[in-house]
């Protein structure tokens, strides 16, 4: 990579991926609030406080693991320049914007990995995959729905038995608090893994503007900051989402 980057197309590329943050925002961010907002457990705009506060702290319990996968785990480093980048993010915005207008659930990690690998291989050819990484990767997007349809089925069946001889008002008070905890595991779920999608977009491109790999200091820096942008730009849309579904339960 060479320090060619203007900083104009520094600053384009971070919008884009900004962009590409607030559409993963508009398509899933308002999940992990949907239930405690839905029966009144907490108010939209506390519900957002609640969920941007564990959503910005994740990145202290689980590292950013995540964020050096998209960063440089998928494609090979020395391949990643602007257009990758802007081909990539193009490539998933266009994605989330197809699926959200058409009402086809979708996750924009799968965008996002599919459209760094292709424009990756677009300019380098099969080489640009780091196939190790993108193996594991593929074999999670696969695996994941899978796993969480019989981890449901297995937590549906112990709660129902450890609460078959419990009455339907202590039931109640047991699982509204029980909803602000598994909100906030939600929240520090999707802050360790979807937050960090767009962090190791950025710190890629602010790389290519310095023209050399960062530093293990430098890196925690940028990751740092980054936490800061992307977190503030997908929560904004918890409150509006969250509305919306409460509508939608009436």
């Amino acid at each position: 990579m060479d320090g060619t980057l203007s900083f104009s197309a520094l600053a384009a590329l971070i919008f884009v991926a900004l962009a590409f943050d607030f559409l993963n925002g508009l398509h899933d961010a308002a999940n992990s609030i949907a239930t405690v907002v839905s029966t009144r457990v907490l108010r939209p705009q506390y519900a957002v406080i609640w969920a941007a506060f564990f959503n910005f702290i994740a990145f202290l319990f689980f590292g950013l693991h995540v964020a050096q996968t998209v960063g440089t785990g998928i494609v090979a480093a020395e391949v990643i320049d602007a257009a990758v980048i802007f081909g990539a993010l193009m490539g998933a915005i266009c994605w989330n914007l197809l699926t959200w207008w058409l009402g086809i659930p979708s996750s924009s990690s799968h965008a996002l990995i599919g459209g760094l690998a292709g424009a990756g291989m677009m300019k380098a050819g099969l080489t640009a995959i780091v196939w190790s990484g993108l193996g594991v990767t593929a074999a999670a997007i696969v695996l994941s729905p899978l796993l969480g349809f019989l981890l449901a089925l297995l937590l549906v069946l112990i709660v129902s038995w450890a609460f078959v001889r419990s009455t339907p008002s202590a039931v109640d008070n047991t699982f509204r608090t029980l909803q602000l905890v598994s909100a906030a595991l939600y929240s520090l779920g999707h802050g360790g893994n979807d937050a960090q999608k767009t962090m190791g977009i950025i710190a890629e491109a602010r790389e290519i503007r310095s023209g050399e790999k960062a530093d293990n200091e430098r890196q925690q820096h940028v990751d740092f900051s980054i936490v800061v942008d992307s977190e503030e730009k997908s929560t904004k849309h918890h409150s509006n989402n969250a509305e919306e579904k409460n509508c939608v339960l009436r």
